[in-house]
Order: structure tokens, then C-alpha cells, then sequence
């Protein structure tokens, strides 16, 4: 695939199946790409099968999972399983938190090589 396809393909997908949070079950289909500059490296796209609850009056966690693709640049595409989970909360009525921990196999249901990152942030409502 050319990387316009790759990008468009992705867009396609996300615009497709992208849908409000809502308590219960979900999917969640979520495109990246990366670039260095105005080079290309890669795109991804995973597709998760995911359920979220309420944790109390003030949180909600979410565990998702499913396969994932890699559209590096130059080579060919790679399947993976990818998943997270997290937490979301409010701190204010006007601020919230969140915190999440992601995981991918470095190709196919393989652990060795598994690649583990975590993402938390603030967020402000005017």
C-alpha cells in the first residue's frame, strides 16, 4: 500500500466505527501514523473489542483489547494483539484525571519482545 492509502484507509476505519463512550461493551478503532519531519515511518491500526464501567459517582475504567496492524514504510504490514487499560476520574466538577497502561506484542501472540507504555493526564472543561 502507498502511504496515502495507508492514511486514507486508516481515516476510513476510525471515521466508521468511531462512536460515544457508554457504559458496557464497545469497540474502539484507533489509527496512528508517525513521521520524522516530512518522512513517513509507519501507521497502525488497532481494533479493539472493549467494555467500561462506572467505578462509584466520580470514575470509570475501561479494559480493551484485539488485534493490531503495523504499516511500516517500506515493508510489509504486521499483525500483533494490543491492549489497555485505564481509569478516569473527576477531581473538580470542571477538572478530571486519567491514567492509562498499554501493551503490544512485537508481532503475532508472542510475549517475548512485548512493548508496555503508559499515558496520564489532566484535563479542563471552561
Amino acid at each position: 500500500l502507498t502511504m496515502f492509502n495507508k492514511i486514507a484507509l486508516s481515516t476510513l476505519a476510525v471515521s466508521c466505527f468511531a462512536a460515544p463512550a457508554i457504559a458496557g461493551p464497545y469497540v474502539n478503532v484507533e489509527a496512528k501514523q508517525k513521521w520524522s519531519g516530512e518522512n513517513y515511518k509507519s501507521a497502525t491500526l488497532d481494533t479493539h473489542v472493549g467494555y467500561e464501567n462506572k467505578l462509584g459517582d466520580s470514575a470509570t475504567w475501561y479494559i480493551q483489547g484485539g488485534p493490531q496492524v503495523r504499516f511500516p514504510d517500506d515493508a510489509e504490514q504486521v499483525g500483533a494483539a494490543s491492549g489497555k487499560t485505564g481509569l478516569k476520574f473527576k477531581v473538580t466538577k470542571r477538572l478530571s484525571a486519567y491514567g492509562e497502561i498499554s501493551a503490544a506484542t512485537k508481532e503475532g501472540m508472542e510475549l517475548e519482545g512485548l512493548g508496555v507504555g503508559t499515558k496520564a493526564g489532566l484535563k479542563y472543561k471552561f
